[in-house]
């Protein structure tokens, strides 16, 4: 979310969006993930074999400054547009609604993800726990692929796990904070994420408000270096790129505790090959495995308890 947002929303907002080619929906997307570009999203047509870059701004002056920005670098990846900006002054509860045809519930074992406008008609089961996910607080809403497989993975080892209570979770390149939060709604209870981005921190904080779970995660600014410096965690997640994973691979590996684990998400189908063979070298002995979720993969390791 651009700054300034959180306090723009209950007034009218910018919409931009671009047409952009069908076939390129794929490559915008990874640009924008590589980017870090939070506040756009590609949106698509199936049916129509049409796609859009979009962003919800402040105001225009905004929407135009980041579409000029960015315009170049979707350019020089080979993006072709369709037609030119167009900018639309959105009030709030128009905003909400337009968001509502593609944030959807979501089920992880016990663990719900589900639109905070859902919350007096959604039913969950007894026993179950549910994270509240916000479209307005940007850089991410659990719809991406990536984010989907590490919750997955984070589900998984909640349920083979046993006294999770005094087990550790660190979740490098936090983002919007929701992986992080999803593991103290699981049980987890030592929790932490950081990000390189102060925006992302101020918005994990802000989801843990919108939860009940202020206080609940430590949340702090870092990168793969300072952030995982002295640190172990039993449960190390790490939804970022495939080249930074492999570029920091040996700092990851050591922030992993004896017996812990390691999730290694954000990393193309094509491209988990060469992540998996480069960890495996780098970690000799530890348990790999891979899944791939449409476009996307991850690679998850785990240390020998002995070590």
């Amino acid at each position: 979310m651009p700054a300034g947002m959180a306090e723009a929303r209950g007034m009218s907002l910018c919409e931009v969006k671009v047409e952009i080619v069908h076939s390129m929906a794929e490559v915008a997307d990874q640009l924008l993930l590589e980017e870090g570009a939070g506040s756009w999203s590609v949106l698509e047509d199936v049916i129509a074999r049409r796609a859009w870059v979009q962003a919800i701004c402040a105001d225009e002056v905004e929407a135009g400054g980041q579409w000029s920005r960015l315009r170049p670098q979707l350019e020089g990846a080979g993006v072709v547009f369709v037609g030119e900006a167009e900018y639309r002054e959105l009030a709030d509860a128009d905003w909400r609604d337009s968001y509502k045809a593609h944030f959807k519930a979501s089920r992880f074992g016990r663990l719900h993800w589900v639109p905070e406008w859902e919350r007096r008609s959604y039913v969950l089961p007894e026993s179950d726990v549910v994270l509240w996910l916000d479209p307005g607080l940007a850089f991410g809403t659990g719809n991406h692929e990536t984010t989907r497989l590490c919750c997955e993975r984070l589900a998984a080892l909640a349920e083979e796990r046993s006294g999770l209570g005094a087990l550790s979770v660190l979740d490098a390149g936090c983002g919007s904070g929701i992986l992080a939060l999803s593991a103290v709604l699981l049980g987890f209870g030592h929790v932490a994420g950081f990000d390189n981005d102060t925006e992302a921190v101020r918005i994990s904080g802000e989801n843990a408000v919108l939860n009940g779970l202020e206080g609940r995660v430590e949340f702090y600014e870092g990168d793969l270096v300072t952030g995982l410096a002295g640190r172990e965690a039993d449960v190390l997640m790490a939804n970022i790129l495939a080249d930074v994973l492999i570029r920091y691979s040996r700092n990851l590996l050591a922030a992993v505790a004896p017996g812990g684990t390691l999730i290694l998400s954000g990393i193309l189908a094509q491209e988990c090959e060469a992540v998996r063979v480069h960890f495996a070298a780098q970690a000799p002995g530890w348990a790999l495995s891979t899944r791939t979720m449409g476009e996307w993969s991850d690679v998850c390791l785990r240390r020998r308890s002995e070590e």
